[in-house]
């Protein structure tokens, strides 16, 4: 699915990001697939995918996912005459036997060989998931260990959110995407309705939201922001709220800090599920703005 696919969707789709990790983004994604109707979620933090902590979601569907192609050596049609060798500038083939861990898979030792020996064939990178969780559908993925190609999994988990959302007549997709502004982050927001950035008052939640700011603007998607943990630093907090007031950016709530949504984690729990008053009220009354948003609409 491209692009214009995705925008064109008449699925809304909204995406909780933060510029750095640790800012509490699977939380809140997790407490807003507690809380919304008709939706499907979507887990895009796939080098490093945790919401299924929270959501203990059970596997209806597993799909194979490849990122890449890598060389395959016939080698009773390899006539050993080095071509391959000489054109491969890492080093990474001899007498038809591929070192994978040197090998780019660029595919030139497949075009220069005289004798059709080498094809080049898809690998499988990881697995996506299409599960049940008591909130509705899940899709999910997981990367096999130091596998790349990050980005095509996102749009692969995203197309299949929105062909899940078609089927069933979701309204909303709700993604947890990835912390920074990298990569797989591009594949995460681009053609979304809405991005919600979880900062913190902190130097680096400071940083890591201009930074947010900076990636959306270019792709002219609406931002707004919450500001987690508000109370630990008052004087971080007003610069924030500053730097917002600055740039038209919308605060649609604030968390203070709780020792106790710590324990709702350790426990596996959603932290709207855990008696944790002050957090959850913040938390439902900046749902009840976000979903209100006119880009949602």
């Amino acid at each position: 699915m491209k692009v214009k696919e995705m925008e064109n969707n008449k699925t809304k789709q909204l995406a909780v990001i933060s510029g750095k990790g640790g800012t509490g983004k699977t939380t809140f994604t997790a407490a807003f697939a507690s809380l919304s109707k008709e939706k499907i979620i979507a887990d895009c933090d796939v080098d490093a995918p945790d919401l299924h902590l929270l959501l203990h979601p059970e596997i209806v569907e597993r799909y194979p996912f490849s990122g890449g192609r890598s060389p395959n050596v016939d080698l009773e049609k390899c006539t050993k005459c080095g071509l391959c060798t000489d054109a491969c500038r890492f080093s990474a083939i001899e007498d038809g036997i591929v070192d994978l861990i040197k090998c780019d898979h660029c595919g030139v030792c497949a075009y220069v060989c005289p004798v059709d020996a080498i094809e080049m064939k898809d690998d499988i990178n990881g697995e996506y998931f299409l599960s049940k969780t008591a909130y509705g559908l899940m899709v999910h993925a997981k990367l096999g260990i130091a596998e790349e190609n990050t980005g095509k999994l996102v749009t692969a988990v995203r197309r299949k959110a929105i062909e899940e959302a078609k089927k069933n007549g979701n309204r909303l997709i709700i993604i947890d995407g990835p912390p920074g502004i990298g990569c797989s982050v591009n594949a995460t927001i681009t053609g979304c309705n809405l991005v919600i950035a979880i900062t913190e008052p902190t130097l680096s939640g400071m940083h890591d939201l201009e930074r947010v700011f900076s990636l959306t603007h270019h792709f002219k998607i609406p931002l707004v922001v919450v500001i987690n943990k508000a109370d630990i630093n008052q004087k971080n907090r007003e610069e924030i709220i500053k730097f917002c007031d600055n740039n038209q950016i919308e605060i649609v709530g604030e968390v203070p800090f709780s020792r106790e949504v710590v324990d709702s984690l350790v426990q596996g729990k959603n932290v709207i599920e855990y008696p944790i008053k002050k957090v959850t009220e913040s938390i439902e009354g900046i749902w009840e703005k976000v979903k209100n948003h006119s880009s949602l609409k």
